[in-house]
């Protein structure tokens, strides 16, 4: 359903454009495998994220404000919880051993895979939240768990371990340990084998699986207008393969993200729970009337705690990491 602001055409343009984008990504990434250089990551990081930037002034001039603030909370969510993905991508890319002129191709396939992913969850949000308000409490306990589980699953080892589904796959399929290329299969020594990309592949979607869960709930809390919810996805996504290589070793100094990402979600865990108490229909709960007290928070509101945080974050990571890098170890002393 269209957005009560925007008509169906604009929508339909804007989205065919940004789907667009990515594809000429793909295709790009499968034309000229490389391992890109540091200008050119930065460049197109630069690109994607001005664009962004653009589209939301865009919908400010033919929707309103309200829209518009609507899409910098969200995508600035959804960018920040795309980075937290990346760390996930980097431990599988080196727990498997992909090559290094590979990696980009490998990253665009998990891109696609979130892609497709959320886009079927966000359908699936959209229509649950059309027939069901109170699924809002769902979703809003559901980010204060996740934002709890991200707290105390900081500072563990950062270590892949092979969910069910590759270790059952392990099982079924003859995988060697050899890459061919970008091949899923593979003949050795006149035997046709799985390559290793299969189970790279697997872990990536099962990964973009469990990233999906968070974010489309968090979404949903600051804006119930699906063509919003699928363009902050797609600008979220767009330049993620070279945000990968441009931050490189910087996201083991983003320490204080968990932290803070932890924060935003547990926030919008509460606006949804807050949300659904003003449409509450359940009768157990005030006798199935709407609870009036709960406090109304503002998009504006919304958006300016989830970029004050990141900005701590991410300031107190950097400032963090300085300091421990200046500090002199026992040889040195």
């Amino acid at each position: 359903m269209g957005s009560a602001h925007l008509s169906y055409t604009f929508e339909a343009i804007a989205l065919g454009i940004m789907c667009a984008v990515i594809v000429f990504d793909l295709l790009w990434v499968v034309h000229r495998p490389h391992i890109p250089t540091m200008r050119e990551c930065t460049i197109w990081v630069g690109i994607y994220v001005t664009a962004a930037l653009i589209f939301g002034g865009v919908l400010a001039l033919v929707a309103n404000g309200q829209v518009a603030t609507e899409f910098y909370a969200g995508w600035l969510t959804e960018y920040s919880l795309s980075v937290d993905n990346l760390f996930i991508f980097v431990i599988i890319l080196s727990r498997f051993r992909v090559p290094p002129n590979r990696q980009q191709e490998v990253l665009m396939i998990g891109i696609i895979i979130a892609l497709v992913l959320r886009g079927i969850m966000i359908l699936i949000g959209a229509g649950l939240i059309a027939r069901f308000s109170w699924i809002f409490f769902l979703f809003g306990f559901f980010l204060i768990w996740t934002a709890i589980s991200l707290i105390r699953s900081h500072g563990e080892d950062e270590e892949y371990k092979e969910n069910f589904a590759i270790r059952a796959l392990r099982k079924v399929l003859p995988i060697h340990n050899e890459y061919d290329g970008m091949k899923l299969r593979t003949v050795i020594d006149g035997k046709k084998m799985w390559t290793p990309m299969l189970v790279v592949i697997l872990a990536l979607g099962s990964t973009d699986l469990l990233f999906a869960l968070d974010s489309i709930p968090a979404i949903f809390g600051l804006t119930k207008d699906p063509f919003v919810v699928f363009s902050t996805n797609l600008f979220a996504l767009m330049g993620l393969r070279q945000l990968y290589f441009l931050l490189g070793g910087l996201l083991d100094r983003l320490v204080y993200l968990p932290y803070g990402l932890a924060v935003i979600l547990a926030f919008i865990g509460m606006k949804l729970i807050f949300e659904a108490m003003h449409t509450n229909s359940l009768p157990f709960i005030n006798g199935g009337k709407p609870i009036e007290w709960a406090p109304h928070v503002p998009i504006a509101v919304s958006l300016g705690v989830i970029a004050g945080v990141l900005l701590i974050t991410t300031v107190a990571s950097l400032i963090a990491s300085r300091r421990e890098k200046h500090v002199p170890s026992l040889s040195d002393r």
